[in-house]
């Protein structure tokens, strides 16, 4: 008789601690894995006494499970996937359930949703978040696809997910791939945070001039405030830790910085749906130009007399709060672009709450986000929100200072940078993209709009005399 509440195949570092954390629950769980010698050496050392059993042939497994069969794929995305739904398809009935757990591109998740579907079978794109110690202890949960799917799920996802006040950091989010969208967007924010604390401490350590440990204290301080949240609070312990000398092991670290892809497609998305992600974007290109050969340039020892300190302290902590704001308010306008464009019915404020515990990028003003969004479902962006408007305000001299004074010390800041960028051009009653029109039309008569005309009419120039009234876009080319 079928025991297993649900499946789980693969089991790598996120596969083997959702199983566990699972089980601690109280569910029964299957697992099954590629390799025999993975699923026989995690039975013997992790599972004694819990409710898992291994299987090292797919029939057994999915015979183990109760009807309607949940089985949660942790593999990596790409052709993996397509593979293992290959493998489970001749297996499964209708009605039964696949759960693709990994961070598969979101368009992949939209199209296994719709050709399981045509076989009568749900399929789940569930972004997970919260690394290795997420997945034991409660991870942030972002289920999409299949609506058919989500009541038989939710039990499962709503116990092992993260809480906060109560509330399971794990909610339905939409049809198609807009589950593993949000949960691409949520890694694209997580690149621009990560950035911004890499260049807050760059300006700590070699504008300012404290050495790692002062560093440390800075950042440990900070996370007692506006700024509290699991990177800013990792950060604080990375910079304690030392190499075998006693110097700080950071000294050590290489800076090329590796990725695995989301926060590539985030941006890819932007540039498609027109949102202008230059935050996350930049934090993405810091990557790529730490992976190149730098030129030789002015040694990193630019500091502060004392007594300047202090105050450049807390300019650098203002335009770090600054920016972190503009990054997710960059992340919200590409999500509301997409739901729109793609037709999904996204919920912002739950959103929030579900990045609220168990992700990396929790946060404490993602209670204001979602306060933001609750009291106003249809909120442009962040920026109209009275919370954040008056924050950004107020930071505003502090990150100006920081960024002049990145620029007269050498030091780059593109993510803190663009950000500031971003803050002036949404403020701007004009911006320098009017001569970017007339050159359009100078060269390619695309046309342009006038101030002092209906924003629905174009109009053209014949800018040398010859080129005629013809304009781009009124006749086939």
């Amino acid at each position: 008789m079928p025991q297993a509440d649900i499946g789980v195949m693969g089991l790598a570092v996120m596969g083997q601690n959702l199983v566990l954390n699972m089980a601690d629950h109280g569910f029964a769980v299957s697992v099954y894995n590629r390799s025999r010698e993975t699923t026989e050496d995690f039975i013997a050392r992790w599972v004694e006494h819990r409710s898992v059993v291994g299987y090292d042939d797919l029939e057994g497994f999915v015979a183990s499970l109760q009807s309607p069969r949940k089985v949660m794929l942790m593999v990596k995305a790409g052709d993996a996937v397509d593979a293992m739904i290959a493998q489970l398809l001749g297996l499964l009935e209708s009605g039964d359930i696949i759960i693709d757990g990994g961070n598969s591109l979101y368009s992949d998740t939209t199209r296994r949703v719709k050709a399981l579907s045509e076989r009568g079978l749900h399929f789940v794109g569930s972004g997970v978040s919260g690394g290795e110690e997420g997945a034991r202890h409660g991870p942030s949960m972002m289920p999409g696809g299949d609506v058919g799917a989500w009541e038989q799920v939710r039990p499962i996802f709503q116990a092992i997910s993260a809480k906060v006040d109560g509330e399971p950091c794990c909610d339905w989010v939409g049809p198609e791939g807009s589950g593993h969208y949000v949960k691409m967007v949520h890694n694209g924010i997580e690149y621009g945070d990560m950035q911004l604390i890499a260049e807050a401490y760059w300006l700590l350590r070699y504008g300012v001039g404290l050495d790692v440990a002062e560093c440390a204290e800075v950042f440990a301080r900070w996370n007692e405030g506006v700024l509290d949240s699991y990177l800013i609070e990792i950060t604080a312990h990375i910079l304690t830790f030392k190499d075998s000398d006693g110097s700080p092991l950071i000294d050590k670290i290489r800076d090329n910085a590796g990725q695995k892809g989301t926060g590539k497609w985030t941006g890819i998305s932007a540039l498609e749906l027109g949102v202008p992600l230059s935050l996350i974007t930049e934090s993405v290109y810091a990557r790529c130009l730490s992976s190149l050969v730098r030129q030789e340039g002015k040694a990193l020892h630019v500091s502060l007399p004392s007594g300047e300190r202090n105050a450049m302290i807390d300019a650098i902590r203002g335009a770090l709060y600054a920016s972190k704001i503009i990054s997710y308010t960059q992340g919200y306008m590409l999500l509301r672009e997409a739901a729109k464009h793609y037709g999904w019915a996204l919920n912002y404020g739950g959103i929030a709450l579900m990045w609220r515990g168990g992700c990396i990028i929790r946060s404490r003003f993602l209670g204001e986000i979602r306060r933001a969004y609750t009291q106003n479902p249809a909120l442009e962006h962040l920026l109209h929100d009275a919370f954040f408007a008056s924050a950004l305000s107020e930071a505003e001299a502090s990150w100006r200072r920081a960024v002049v004074f990145a620029i007269d010390s050498a030091l780059p800041i593109p993510a803190m940078s663009s950000a500031l960028a971003f803050y002036d051009g949404l403020h701007s009653p004009r911006l320098p993209t009017a001569l970017v029109q007339a050159q359009r039309d100078y060269f390619g008569a695309h046309g342009y709009g006038r101030i002092d005309a209906d924003a629905s009419e174009t109009f053209h120039t014949d800018w040398i005399g010859s080129g005629g009234l013809a304009r781009s876009g009124s006749y086939e080319v």
